[in-house]
């Protein structure tokens, strides 16, 4: 049995850069027509010139693949209307992070004061720029996303034309709050949609499930999962596909991040299928809403999958993938671009 995607889209993508970017870049660009790709290396991204240079490093590192780089800025309240107007062209979205909340984060926002960060969130909302942030606190880890809706309602009705992107949810709650403001829309992982943190830590500790936000109880995933297989429209695919090296996983300072790039659509087939989701459903998820929510529109791909098992090998080029050495009931047969 096979099954086809269109120009499936990865609206939240990691990709690291210098010898990691090398390593890793076309696992992703092999299946995926584009990705909205994360700003938070060291340094961060903040300037135009700098987004310019990190795109064209990562159209070196995927060769001859056929692949969008999406691209952003991380997130700076001092960024006036003159350089986002200069460098709206080049750039998808602006992405947020509190600080030290997560990898390279720690020149993020440090508490959120609306008024602090008017200036920069006024101009994007003129602008057309989405707003991607990655929700929570500094609370105790099962409560930081939950606790964070209460930010996003205050920054979706002080800036109700902003589009805010809820980045990799978690939560019952973040999903509930999709309904309450037009503006807020949300990105789900392939991995949130298949462990709670009993798959993490309920027996040995398994690192290369660890990940920030961390996997929650089962009736969050239920909440991902309904939203994801019914093809919520404000919901889009995005896998936060976060690789380190091997040695930084397996340490006790474990780095937090799931690589899941070369398996992400193999095993989104898999879930729908399980639970008798259409292909429709699995193609908006995957592209369609995403196109709608960014105003995008993807370069032709068409990836065939087929119900064949494969086998995760234990590594990608020194990175532990998800579900390495376990066998996954879907593998890719083909690719073809420009169709």
């Amino acid at each position: 049995m096979s099954l086809i995607l269109h120009s499936p889209l990865d609206m939240h993508l990691h990709l690291r850069d210098e010898k990691m970017l090398e390593n890793i870049a076309q696992a992703s660009a092999h299946t995926f027509a584009g990705g909205l790709i994360m700003p938070n290396l060291v340094p961060p991204i903040t300037s135009k010139e700098e987004v310019v240079a990190y795109k064209q490093r990562i159209l070196k590192a995927i060769g001859k693949e056929q692949f969008t780089p999406y691209m952003t800025l991380f997130f700076k309240s001092d960024y006036d209307k003159a350089f986002l107007e200069s460098v709206s062209e080049e750039i998808t979205a602006i992405k947020l992070y509190p600080a030290g909340i997560t990898t390279n984060s720690e020149g993020g926002v440090s508490g959120f004061d609306i008024e602090a960060l008017r200036g920069t969130l006024e101009t994007m909302s003129e602008l057309g720029i989405p707003l991607c942030i990655h929700g929570e606190t500094n609370g105790f880890v099962m409560d930081r996303e939950a606790e964070f809706v209460s930010i996003y309602e205050k920054l979706a009705s002080a800036f109700p034309k902003l589009k805010i992107i809820m980045e990799h949810i978690t939560t019952k709650e973040s999903v509930e709050a999709l309904d309450r403001f037009e503006n807020l829309y949300a990105t789900i992982t392939a991995h949130h949609l298949m462990i709670t943190l009993d798959d993490v830590a309920g027996g040995m500790l398994r690192p290369h499930l660890f990940c920030k936000p961390i996997a929650k109880r089962p009736e969050d995933r239920e909440a991902l999962r309904k939203a994801a297989l019914s093809a919520h429209p404000k919901v889009m695919f995005g896998s936060d596909s976060a690789p380190h090296p091997q040695h930084a996983k397996e340490s006790c300072g474990c780095a937090a991040g799931v690589f899941t790039a070369p398996i992400a659509l193999q095993i989104l087939a898999e879930l729908f299928e399980k639970e008798a989701a259409s292909q429709e459903k699995l193609q908006a998820f995957i592209c369609g809403n995403a196109e709608k929510i960014y105003g995008i529109k993807a370069q032709p791909k068409k990836v065939v999958l087929e119900k064949k098992p494969f086998k995760v090998p234990q590594r990608y080029n020194g990175v532990v993938p998800m579900y390495a050495e376990e066998e996954i009931s879907y593998s890719i047969k083909e690719v073809h671009s420009g169709q």
